[in-house]
């Protein structure tokens, strides 16, 4: 086959990554290869997400700065897909005269026949959603998978409806996948090389709830710890409402299963997380980092907050400070407030200027990066084992992952990739360590 060339730009969290790998899997029987040139590629595909504001704006620069190569290169197919395609849909073809093709978070497995229209000139859209057991049956697994770790999605959509997100209107509704499918998807990953998987869900703790005959998140868990091969056990994204006793306990007497965990706590006071519709307080949320630091010590946490929700006050804010110093999380992703069209939060007044908001993240950032620091030098002097995944910062070394998910970069052959070896850390910096080899 003479494939064509495809280029791909992954905008967003875990969950788009896998979609983009299951796009390349659907578009390389139609007769496209991946590309990291957007000037070779017959195709470019733009795959986004609207989580965070400005996302939009975001697409549209980038889709103006295509422009030109759009102008060059006739027969070049421009798409947009993901979030922002969810939610704008004919628009970003009126808007944009040059983009042949805009498909929605459900619809990726209309994509090959939207590509052979767009080769003989049709312009589409497809937003559609469907929100029935059929959806996740439409997508196909990652085929040809070469590396030591492989996400599966287990679960797509959210039924939350935190008042501040987007998801549950661009993601769809709560829909998990049948467990017999997921094991053998792992199955086949572990029998290709993959060691390790990160288990996705945009609400992934919630598996299983609503369906009948399947088993919980934490029995999931178990069963993929069963399979042979798998030496690692991921998974993200948690809502701490669903973060339940039996998952926490996967955490002591699982051992394949990581110590680290992503928990959003997004404030910490009581009235923001009420007016946020999150559906735990402060304590219930303490009492679960509480329980999971007594079955895993030194387990990783963590978290995401946002900063300048409406109507917080300086104490509220003062609040999430104190939460952060007694929590401790190991790393924390943090960010100015935006409404997102649609969401209820986007109807409350805003309380605070662009100023305050981000004298409040700056507070948040000093704070957190001295934690981190701290965190990552209490590693210093250990032996942790790393799964290394390719070449390190400099030349001379490898880089890879140790069990808390912190990047260890050291000196070593480029044999050891795909490996496991025990690493001495010998120093610490504020975003990775650095290590020698046992």
């Amino acid at each position: 086959m003479n494939y064509k060339q495809l280029y791909m730009e992954t905008f967003g969290c875990q969950m788009n990554v896998n979609d983009s790998e299951r796009i390349a899997t659907m578009l390389a029987e139609t007769g496209y290869s991946v590309t990291a040139d957007p000037a070779a590629a017959d195709m470019i595909l733009l795959n986004t997400c609207s989580v965070r504001g400005g996302a939009e704006e975001k697409v549209y620069k980038r889709l103006a700065n295509l422009r030109p190569l759009k102008t060059a290169k006739e027969g070049l197919i421009i798409g947009v897909g993901g979030c922002v395609a969810q939610q704008e849909g004919e628009e970003l073809l009126r808007k944009f005269p040059w983009v042949n093709l805009v498909f929605g978070t459900h619809n990726l497995h209309l994509l090959p026949d939207m590509v052979r229209g767009a080769e003989t000139g049709e312009r589409r859209c497809e937003t559609a959603f469907i929100d029935n057991e059929q959806r996740l049956d439409l997508f196909p697994t990652v085929k040809g998978n070469t590396r030591m770790s492989s996400f599966v999605t287990v679960m797509q959509g959210c039924d939350n409806f935190c008042s501040y997100c987007i998801v549950p209107y661009v993601r769809g509704r709560e829909i998990s996948r049948r467990s017999a499918e997921i094991l053998e998807e792992v199955e086949i990953l572990a029998m290709s090389g993959v060691r390790e998987v990160v288990l996705l869900g945009q609400n992934v703790n919630s598996y299983g709830l609503k369906t009948e005959n399947e088993p919980t998140f934490a029995g999931l868990v178990r069963k993929v710890a069963d399979i042979e091969g798998i030496s690692r056990i991921r998974f993200t994204t948690s809502h701490p409402k669903d973060m339940s006793d039996e998952l926490i306990a996967c955490f002591g007497d699982v051992p394949k299963l990581c110590g680290q965990i992503h928990l959003p706590v997004q404030s910490g006071s009581d009235s923001v997380l009420a007016l946020m519709n999150r559906g735990y307080t402060r304590n219930s949320y303490l009492g679960k980092i509480r329980a999971l630091k007594a079955v895993r010590p030194g387990i990783a946490i963590t978290s995401d907050i946002i900063v300048g929700f409406p109507g917080e006050t300086e104490e509220d804010f003062e609040q999430t400070l104190s939460l952060l110093n007694e929590i401790r999380y190991s790393d924390l992703f943090y960010f100015v407030y935006s409404p997102r069209p649609g969401t209820r939060a986007a109807e409350l007044p805003e309380t605070l200027t662009r100023e305050q908001k981000l004298k409040r993240l700056d507070r948040i950032h000093e704070l957190q990066r001295s934690i981190t620091r701290e965190i990552n030098e209490s590693h210093v002097g250990t032996i942790q084992t790393v799964m290394v995944e390719g070449e390190g910062k400099r030349p001379g070394q490898v880089s890879g992952r140790v069990d808390c998910g912190r990047i260890v970069n050291f000196a070593g052959a480029n044999t050891l990739i795909d490996t496991f070896v025990d690493v001495r850390i010998t120093r610490a910096y504020q975003n990775s360590l650095l290590g020698e080899l046992v």
